[in-house]
């Protein structure tokens, strides 16, 4: 909170529709959108829940870099998907969007988010939430009709649960809305840990 005691602006570190469609649902339009433009390649035997929290933490950071954003709160976040150990990213065309989805095809796979929110002091609150999925067992006609809609773009692990794979669905255990790109519970919570959303 401020001096004032007026709640400061709060600043979403992305751009995504999802993301601000989300924090709509609990009553929160972020006051500014500032996208950050850093470097996601995932180091060297670093695990998908790491790489998420370490994204989030650096979109953060970013974003409230100079005076623009100094009176504000930062909230940022970041989505991976992973299979084990390995890290299924954004599809970079069709083959890759298939591939993806041939190897989540009937087998459990585990979507990581990483949610940060810097306060203008610098203080860091953070969360780490895990969903697990599993995917029924995917035909060759199933995955290509898929793929041919075009939501996996963009998308990390090649689909959107907000949308056609949805129905592919045969188990989820945690949160949902995690799986789209924000996980509501621990993001109000760390909005109310700070006042700047009433309990």
């Amino acid at each position: 909170m401020t001096v004032s005691g007026e709640r400061p602006p709060l600043v979403l570190a992305s751009a995504s529709p999802r993301r601000i469609e989300l924090l709509a649902r609990i009553g929160v339009t972020p006051d500014r959108v500032a996208p950050t433009d850093i470097d996601e390649t995932p180091r060297r035997d670093e695990l998908p829940r790491q790489l998420a929290a370490r994204l989030a933490a650096a979109k953060a950071v970013a974003a409230a870099q100079g005076d623009e954003h100094a009176d504000a709160l930062v909230l940022a976040a970041d989505t991976v998907v992973g299979v084990g150990r390995r890290i299924l990213g954004k599809p970079g065309d069709e083959a890759e969007a298939t591939r993806f989805l041939n190897l989540l095809s009937g087998r459990r796979h585990q979507v990581y988010t990483g949610v940060v929110l810097r306060r203008p002091d610098g203080h860091v609150g953070q969360r780490l939430v895990t969903t697990v999925l599993a995917f029924q067992r995917l035909t060759d006609q199933q995955i290509a009709a898929y793929v041919a809609g075009g939501e996996w773009r963009g998308m990390a692990g090649g689909y959107a649960l907000q949308g056609a794979a949805e129905m592919f669905v045969r188990f989820l255990s945690g949160s949902h809305s995690n799986v789209v790109g924000l996980p509501l519970f621990e993001t109000a919570q760390l909005l109310r840990g700070c006042g700047w959303l009433k309990p």
